[in-house]
């Protein structure tokens, strides 16, 4: 279903829902657009849905989010058989390489997967840096408290430069550019990459007039906002 300003709407998936229907999937917060749905949001989705329907929730980049009503929906899965809480190590954790992920969910479920899945679908080295990661606290806090800061500067001065930039919980925003030969995303990405600079192009997922800008350290947030205000100013 269509998105209701870049936003998951739930009411319209719960109108579409067929006889069909096996599986709802939302990710929370959502990619490309940094948004999500409040834990009250997704606890409606979930009571909406026949009893036979699997939600699952992608929470990839739960970790960033800050806001007070997010949830990721484990007591959902605890309540019954019929939900899945999937994460990542690719995010905040920096480990995509190795193509680690988990999910939370009901005995039967994992009983599943168990059977899908390949005999070796996780290297032990894989495995090592998993555990590894999840140990150190202190660096998703510190990446955490990062993203936090960096996250409302960078959406603050692409705002000056007179950039339209959606409000993001994860660790990336979402920036539409003007609708003119000069100034358009496609301009942008051909000028950005003149930099040395690579946002992530939209196009495929219905947003042609965007680029996605992940979070980096502080001199490439500088750097992307130097080349931005650059741009649009030429």
């Amino acid at each position: 279903m269509p998105e209701k300003n870049l936003t998951f709407d739930v009411d319209a998936v719960l109108a579409h829902v067929t006889e069909k229907t096996r599986i709802v999937f939302v990710a929370n917060p959502n990619n490309p657009t940094g948004s999500y749905i409040p834990a009250v949001e997704l606890a409606r989705l979930r009571a909406g849905l026949r009893e036979d329907i699997l939600l699952v929730i992608d929470c990839a980049y739960a970790e960033f989010v800050t806001r007070n009503d997010y949830d990721m929906g484990f007591d959902l899965v605890d309540a019954g058989e019929n939900t899945v809480v999937t994460r990542t190590f690719s995010k905040i954790y920096a480990l995509a390489a190795l193509r680690i992920g988990w999910a939370y969910c009901p005995a039967s479920v994992a009983d599943v997967l168990n059977r899908l899945r390949g005999p070796f679908n996780l290297s032990t080295a894989a495995q090592a840096a998993g555990k590894a990661a999840v140990e150190d606290a202190a660096h998703v806090a510190a990446a955490r408290d990062h993203n936090s800061v960096w996250l409302p500067w960078l959406s603050d001065r692409l705002s000056d430069c007179g950039l339209t930039v959606y409000p993001s919980a994860a660790n990336f925003v979402l920036v539409r550019f003007p609708d003119d030969d000069t100034h358009n995303s496609a301009a942008a990405m051909t000028f950005f990459e003149s930099k040395g600079i690579i946002p992530r192009e939209t196009g495929g997922y219905g947003l042609p007039d965007c680029l996605r800008v992940t979070i980096g350290r502080e001199d490439e947030m500088r750097a992307f906002a130097d080349a931005a205000k650059e741009f649009m100013a030429g």
